[in-house]
């Protein structure tokens, strides 16, 4: 390497507190957003006009009030996505939702105590509902608003009709503006990443099976597979939500990331791929053609593009596994071995992208009544359905089914909606009590401030009063200014919506309160001219808000969602080992019915998944390492995924030969899964909650036995490459003979054969736990680091 020229000085990093002062001055960069100038433009044009048609022109203060504030909840607060019925339906379910709320709001409203007793209710069916979808969890606090807005203004329920009326006029206002003055939609993020992802993974296994695969094509298949995972990872909620065709497209992330894994392990340099049996070579260029197709499918917008062709791949698999059925008896233990790994790993491949096939076709609507049938038994582990009204009732209780799942403290949806109705509550009695003249304030300021942990939400607080302080400066300047003149008001108005649009997500949280707090002490100086005091009021309201929440932050679960994750990993490793044993049991044939425990380990990756968002999405410093969680994460996708695999294979005893060899395999296997739990077990007994006085030890992988039980198995760095050929009548030919017994290298290879002849679930399933075993020495370091970390105190 050629020397560094001597006027070349190397950059020196910046010392922490002044990268730490660079970091602030970047956060408070406005970032220019065309959907942020959209939504601006939309709250421009709407809340102004309604405000004036209700105020001056109707002249009622109730429906003025509740159209100005609806129209905050429907185009600022609210943000909606999909398509165009997508947002149509998010908007209807937003004013009806907010309408109940309404109601039962103004009816609490003259007695404390009862409105103390039923915002607690009120706000965590409200809260609690954003584990339906990414819609649903968006339109929480436009809902909140509906509810928070008539509890702190007396009214008896006679001005219920006005209120109903100004929520409702702004409501349909709102989603027109919405479906006319939105961008074309880009398309879904997450769907576009999963077309992608899945065309780099064709790509890959079609040059590793041509045998001319690329450095360039193994970096493309691996950013295609971080993009996907960042596209599902990187919102503060599941990008997916509880409908079927939701559910359809969250599997197909899923598996492709298991196809994505297994295709990285085949192709990894152990097993060439273009020395396969011809049989098992056209099984993988199938899988490959129906990657493909579906990227294809996945990244169609008109709906035209053909179906991927399953019934291909299916003759190919068939094709192959009747292939190993007549191989020759004869062969070496190291062209046995690798042909039968081969095999497998074409099999498994192949049942993998079959399965995704069905996914992708609920996804885009395409799927037949018993394809969703039969794919929402992997769902929720629901009982096959015959008939619409089976399927239809199905579908709703394996959603409700998911939902109740999450009724636990170990839910971060449960505990940050018993948390944020409990600190509105307390908004609630505290605005009562203190006899302030707009509690709505108070309430707001503890919904604008609250978040998952109480680090965060001090954070939070400290910048939500910064700008109110700001905003009240600002409006006091415009006061003083213009005086209470309507015509100057009128036009402040709208600038301060445009600003107040356009802060969230492009400028910073300070910055968006001030702005609202510009257009209140507008706002209610048209409604009655009182001048700058206003906003000295506002300050005292939003400090009180503040304070109930870093109160509420403190007393329930400080941690937030960093302890929910550790919970929710420990929950996932144990529903995962338990998957992982009956799964095993019913592919060896020692289990009469088939795994039961799907659905609970299904709901333990969902509540882990929104745990993790919850944590990734909280402010302020990470003690925990994000490439370590993930690390975490990925590891029980992976056992719930191949115990997925492992329950779709049915052991059947007939025609299997009475090789003594068959029953120690089996014993072997039993074993080496019995491990496996075991390890799982641990691991999740050091990321769950600390006992007290714990001494936490190291951990480490069981030794993997294999189907001989010598605990020699064979790894694929100790094996070496075999060029298999193929006579004119498509079967290998190889020399060699091996004894009887299934133990010893000769022995093993005479159990490989048989197996691949008669049984080959056992070598399925060999290589199933092999790959488990293979990437369990990964996790070991950051479940010890969690470990660490869990046992700290929350403050630090």
């Amino acid at each position: 390497m050629a020397d560094r020229p001597d006027n070349v000085v190397s950059p020196t990093p910046l010392p922490k507190s002044a990268a730490k002062v660079v970091h602030t001055m970047l956060a408070w960069r406005p970032v220019w957003s065309r959907t942020a100038v959209m939504r601006a433009l939309r709250a421009v044009l709407v809340i102004p006009a309604v405000f004036a048609l209700t105020y001056e022109g109707f002249g009622n203060l109730q429906i003025a009030l509740f159209a100005a504030f609806g129209g905050f909840a429907s185009l600022i607060v609210a943000s909606f996505g999909g398509s165009k019925r997508d947002k149509i339906v998010a908007h209807l379910g937003l004013a009806v939702t907010g309408s109940i709320a309404l109601i039962i709001g103004t009816a609490v409203s003259g007695t404390e105590w009862l409105a103390v007793l039923v915002t607690i209710p009120v706000a965590f069916g409200i809260f609690f509902a954003g584990v339906a979808g990414p819609n649903m969890a968006s339109g929480v606090s436009g809902a909140l608003f509906g509810y928070l807005l008539p509890v702190a203004t007396p009214g008896s329920v006679s001005v219920i009709p006005d209120r109903l009326a100004g929520w409702w006029l702004v409501s349909v206002v709102a989603a027109a503006a919405v479906l006319l003055l939105s961008p074309p939609s880009p398309g879904d993020r997450l769907r576009a990443a999963a077309a992608g992802s899945a065309r780099e993974l064709a790509a890959h296994l079609e040059a590793s099976v041509s045998g001319t695969p690329t450095t360039a094509d193994r970096e493309a298949f691996q950013k295609a597979r971080e993009e996907l995972m960042s596209a599902f990872a990187s919102t503060p909620y599941r990008p997916t939500g509880l409908a079927t065709a939701d559910q359809g497209l969250a599997s197909v992330v899923q598996l492709l990331e298991w196809c994505a894994a297994l295709i990285a392990d085949v192709t990894g340099g152990h097993l060439r791929l273009d020395r396969a049996p011809p049989r098992d070579r056209e099984l993988f260029a199938a899988a490959a053609a129906v990657l493909r197709q579906t990227g294809d499918l996945l990244a169609s917008q008109d709906g035209t593009t053909a179906s991927p062709d399953v019934g291909e791949l299916e003759r190919r698999r068939k094709a192959s596994a009747t292939y190993h059925r007549s191989l020759d008896p004869g062969g070496d233990y190291d062209s046995v071995e690798m042909i039968a790994r081969r095999a497998v790993h074409a099999q498994t491949i192949s049942i993998a992208v079959r399965a995704m096939v069905a996914d992708v076709l609920i996804a885009t609507g395409r799927a037949d009544p018993e394809t969703i049938a039969a794919r929402r038994r992997g769902w929720y582990g629901a009982q096959p359905q015959e008939t619409r009204a089976e399927r239809r009732a199905a579908a709703l209780s394996g959603a409700i089914g998911v939902m109740a799942r999450h009724v636990s403290l170990r839910s971060v949806w449960f505990r940050n909606s018993l948390r944020g109705s409990l600190a509105l509550a307390a908004a609630v009695l505290v605005a009562d009590q203190t006899g302030v003249q707009h509690g709505f304030w108070v309430m707001l300021g503890t919904l604008s401030v609250l978040r998952t942990n109480a680090a965060s939400t001090g954070s939070t607080a400290l910048r939500a009063l910064g700008g109110t302080v700001i905003g009240f400066a600002a409006g006091a300047l415009l006061l003083l200014g213009v005086g209470t003149s309507t015509p100057a008001l009128w036009a402040a108005l709208p600038i301060a919506v445009a600003v107040a649009a356009y802060a969230p997500g492009a400028l910073p949280f300070a910055v968006g309160q001030a702005a609202f707090t510009v257009v209140v002490v507008v706002l209610f100086n048209l409604l009655q001219p009182v001048g700058w005091k206003l906003g000295l009021l506002r300050v005292q309201d939003v400090a009180m808000g503040c304070a109930v929440s870093l109160v509420v932050g403190v007393l329930f679960w400080p941690r937030g969602a960093a302890s929910v994750v550790g919970d929710d990993l420990a929950d996932a490793f144990r529903r995962g080992a338990a998957y992982l044993t009956q799964a095993v049991d019913w592919a060896l044939g020692t289990r009469r019915d088939p795994p039961d425990t799907a659905a609970a380990a299904v709901t333990a990756g969902i509540r882990l998944d929104e745990a993790l968002r919850g944590f990734l999405a909280e402010q302020g410093t990470k003690q925990l390492s994000k490439e370590d969680l993930w690390m975490l994460v990925m590891a029980t996708m992976q056992l719930r995924l191949t115990s997925t695999t492992l329950a779709g294979l049915q052991s059947s005893e007939h025609g299997i030969p009475h090789h003594r060899g068959i029953a120690h395999a089996r014993a072997a296997m039993e074993q080496d899964t019995a491990d496996l739990a075991g390890f799982y077990e641990r691991v999740a007994v050091i990321v769950g909650r600390p006992a007290p006085d714990e001494v936490v030890l190291p951990i480490c992988v069981p030794a993997f036995v294999g189907l001989d039980g010598s605990s020699g198995a064979v790894v694929p760095s100790e094996v070496n490459e075999v060029d298999v050929t193929s006579g004119p009548d498509g079967a290998s030919h190889a020399d060699g003979v091996s004894q009887a017994d299934g133990t010893g290298e000769a022995g093993r290879g005479n159990l490989v054969q048989i197996i691949t002849a008669h049984h080959l679930h056992l070598l399925w399933v060999e290589e199933c736990l092999q790959h488990l075993s293979l990437h369990a020495q990964a996790i070991t370091g950051p479940a010890s680091h969690m470990a660490e970390q869990r046992r700290l105190p929350w403050w630090r």
